[in-house]
């Protein structure tokens, strides 16, 4: 930062260089209004980056994030990004062992292909007109629900009138989602592969009094008005690439290396401390946003905390020189993982596998699913890797609590990881290990995160991917008209804590910026 520039006012000070900072500082910078954001990495991104994990390997993965779905096409429109996604050509596969043989469920590839599917696996219709109405009903709770992210909050009546269907509003926002999965399907599996949507981050169960898994499945179903779920081009990164550009473009002023300190306010004016390898300096704002997390903004402005959160996954990165072949001659391997792979998640194990671990134990069938970006998304894998046939994986482990990781992170973690893909090599025909790559230190490509390990690295709380337990997109008491306001008038939390955050949407940032200019209006 240029010496001088400490001694600015900003129209706003944006503490975090994450996907919904840069989105709020893009909207503002267009607006005609001053911006600095302030980065505590050496790069932009947060969550959302791409990035080469393996030594001397040119692989560029999305390490922590890696599907888009929330991300509303207006912010890609409104800030003219240069960012496109792919749709997977499968939906999910899931394997399973019936009758002693290996079987399994795709989902995708087109009608007639699904409802053989599901015969093949169920022997019968069933399961499949049950499929067909239940993704029906979500379809046209997202085509209502998803376009208000980007709108003041409505309140509770007028989104339950928007919805206007009383039976999916009782099964998706006033009962556990467990009561409409096993109301709706018979077929264990089939109903594991539709509760996993519940439980992406999120330590609950299917009947939870909570509803933290019915929240957490609106965010997977509601996407861009369809619930689907897609691969960036280029990697997470294209888009905080894409973002960082256009606010740049606009005059916003990016620095990296700068750490927020304090956060000093009396609800006018604002003052930022922030820290450097050289030393403090402190920005000027008329407003602040803030896209860390609500305990790190507690500890900013020295408000009390909230509650603490908790994660609850495994991420794993790998590269594999092949995919490997399936136990089931039915399936391609390159469509089983183009997709979900879903492992270890019937409906019976996923209830098991969340006891074992509320009771403080390892899931002794832990529950994950993979994804292959690279065969929808080639640009990944530098030429020679792509010529080579060479595959990224990504899994993301389910019913981890950050606690199980307490009495020894690296040694729980390799115990995890061990256990994880053994569930994936039950339904190979060949170990996973004889895939793998190597990097140029001749070490396997496979690196795993767990919650303590994402808040150590992203601060993110507890390993927390949302931040804290996702919110209901409707206004309660103290949320606000944009669900980013907080209780002092020009400091603003904009990140995935914010109400309508979670996942890699832009829409806290939108929403943000949208409080300022109206207060300037």
């Amino acid at each position: 930062m240029p010496a001088n520039e400490h001694t600015r006012t900003y129209d706003a000070v944006i503490v975090g260089g994450g996907h919904n900072g840069l989105v709020a500082a893009a909207y503002l910078a267009r607006a005609g209004r001053s911006v600095l954001v302030l980065e505590r990495l050496d790069h932009t991104g947060g969550a959302a980056i791409s990035t080469r994990p393996f030594a001397g390997v040119d692989a560029r993965l999305s390490r922590y994030s890696y599907l888009v779905s929330l991300l509303p096409r207006k912010i890609v429109r409104d800030l003219a990004l240069d960012f496109r996604v792919r749709t997977r050509t499968i939906s999910s596969y899931t394997p399973v062992e019936r009758g002693g043989r290996p079987t399994g469920l795709l989902v995708g590839g087109g009608e007639q292909r699904t409802r053989e599917a599901f015969a093949r696996l169920t022997g019968g219709e069933r399961e499949y007109q049950a499929w067909q109405r239940f993704y029906g009903m979500t379809t046209r709770v997202a085509e209502r629900v998803f376009p208000t992210l980007t709108e003041p909050l409505p309140t509770r009546d007028e989104l339950r009138r928007r919805v206007d269907d009383e039976t999916a509003w009782r099964a998706l926002f006033e009962e556990p989602i467990g009561v409409a999965v096993e109301e709706n399907f018979g077929d264990d599996l089939v109903r594991g592969v539709v509760l996993t949507d519940a439980l992406i981050g999120t330590f609950a169960d299917a009947h939870d009094p909570s509803l933290a898994q019915n929240r957490c499945f609106l965010y997977h179903v509601i996407g861009g008005g369809t619930g689907a779920w897609d691969v960036p081009v280029g990697g997470m990164g294209a888009l905080t690439d894409a973002l960082a550009a256009a606010a740049r473009s606009a005059g916003a002023v990016i620095v990296t290396g700068h750490e927020a300190v304090r956060i000093a306010t009396d609800g006018h004016t604002a003052e930022v401390t922030y820290r450097t390898a050289d030393g403090e300096g402190v920005a000027a704002a008329r407003h602040v946003l803030v896209t860390a997390s609500p305990q790190e903004l507690a500890g900013l402005t020295g408000d009390p905390s909230p509650e603490p959160a908790e994660g609850a996954q495994l991420k794993v990165n790998m590269l594999l020189t092949r995919l490997p072949r399936l136990r089931d001659p039915a399936v391609d391997p390159r469509e089983a993982f183009v997709g979900t792979f879903h492992i270890a998640e019937g409906y019976r194990q996923l209830a098991t596998a969340h006891a074992q671990a509320a009771a403080g134990e390892l899931p002794a069938v832990p529950p994950s699913e993979i994804y292959c970006h690279s065969l929808t998304d080639p640009t990944i894998l530098g030429p020679e890797l792509a010529g080579c046939g060479y595959q990224t994986l990504t899994l993301f482990g389910l019913h981890t609590p950050a606690r199980l990781f307490d009495r020894d992170n690296d040694a729980v973690r390799e115990e995890l990881l061990k256990s994880t893909l053994a569930q994936l090599d039950a339904h190979l025909a060949e170990p996973l290990a004889d895939c793998l790559a190597t990097d140029a230190d001749g070490r396997p490509c496979i690196e795993a995160k767990t919650p303590l390990d994402l808040e150590r690295d992203l601060r993110l709380p507890g390993g927390n991917i949302f931040h804290r337990a996702l919110s209901w997109p409707y206004a309660q008491e103290g949320t606000g008209r944009w669900g980013v306001e907080t209780r002092h008038a020009n400091v603003l939390l904009c990140g995935a804590g914010a109400v309508r955050g979670g996942g890699v949407s832009g829409v806290p940032g939108h929403n943000a910026a949208m409080a300022v200019l109206e207060a300037a209006s």
